[in-house]
């Protein structure tokens, strides 16, 4: 048999085939072999990178200048004032303290943009302004209004020495409240009872799920008058004789002005941005942000929501009890 015939035999014609096919399914496993290879050097590379960034940005804690030149200090003070939020107290105290701590610092802008928020959290900012302005009687501080000072964010802006606005500028509502809902007619429409056992006649109290009590509705009001005059007595200190009450009995009513007629009513003192504050009145256009920011494994937390199942659980809990000013 010679060569010719050897290559038409069915035998090795299926040999060379079984052949082929291996070859190809080897050269096909090592193009996969690489690909994933070169896949997990870049999953690899960018965990590095992660890992670097939090390394970095773990702490989330304000700079440090400390050279001792001349400065304005700013801090921002943006969005809902809540314990766990952008605008909590613990970062606004202790990015007020660093502010006023530093020698080079001549005055410290408070920049404001909240709509309001929790009473304690901003009443411990307003009671920290008032010990640092103490402490420091030659730093002052100025509070200027970008969108909102609204409620809990003029609780706070009261403290300072002067407010600045934009025309524009919404300012006011000072005023508490307490909201919620009730579901007793969507539950007797549907036919579910609710089962509520307590230890205590007011154990309940709001419960969203229950008939309204007519002496509960008035224990509640009873509270909320009583921290509305707490607020309307933290602004009295701070603004004093600029107020005029006299000319609006509406002022603590918890309606908002504009930045325009708040300055008409005492609430703020003139016109003003950050710039022109530092340029103008403080006379030091050098400005340093003290805003202690959002650590790297807050924004990451925020942003896929690992506190989901911690915050429904809070909104359920106080659905018919939130008390705050906005």
């Amino acid at each position: 048999m010679d060569a010719s015939d050897r290559d038409n035999h069915p035998a090795d014609r299926w040999e060379r085939k079984v052949l082929e096919r291996i070859a190809l399914e080897a050269v096909a496993e090592q193009r996969r072999s690489r690909r994933w290879s070169i896949f997990f050097r870049l999953l690899g590379f960018f965990c590095f990178v992660l890992f670097l960034a939090m390394l970095g940005d773990w702490g989330g804690s304000v700079e440090r200048f400390g050279d001792g030149s001349r400065h304005t200090a700013l801090v921002r003070m943006q969005g809902v004032i809540e314990a766990r939020g952008e605008a909590s107290a613990e970062r606004i105290i202790g990015a007020l303290q660093a502010a006023f701590a530093d020698k080079g610092t001549q005055a410290v802008i408070l920049s404001i943009n909240s709509p309001g928020g929790s009473p304690v959290q901003a009443g411990m900012i307003n009671d920290e302004i008032w010990r640092l302005r103490a402490k420091y009687p030659d730093t002052p501080l100025y509070a200027v209004v970008e969108d909102y000072c609204a409620s809990g964010g003029y609780y706070v802006a009261a403290a300072a020495d002067r407010i600045f606005v934009d025309k524009a500028s919404m300012v006011g509502s000072i005023g508490v409240l307490i909201e919620g809902f009730g579901f007793t007619g969507a539950m007797d429409k549907l036919g579910i009872e609710r089962r509520l056992l307590a230890a205590g006649q007011n154990k309940g109290f709001l419960d969203p799920f229950s008939p309204q009590e007519p002496q509960q509705s008035a224990h509640a009001q009873k509270l909320l008058d009583e921290v509305h005059q707490q607020f309307i007595e933290v602004v009295r200190k701070g603004r004093g004789e600029r107020l005029k009450e006299q000319e609006n009995e509406e002022l603590f009513s918890g309606l908002m002005w504009s930045g325009a007629r708040s300055i008409e009513l005492g609430l703020a003192d003139g016109y003003g941005t950050v710039d022109t504050v530092a340029r103008e009145l403080v006379k030091v256009e050098d400005i340093r942000d003290y805003t202690i920011k959002q650590n790297f494994a807050e924004r990451f937390s925020s942003r896929f929501g690992a506190s989901l199942a911690e915050g429904m659980a809070e909104r359920a809990a106080i659905l018919a009890t939130r008390m705050g000013w906005r």
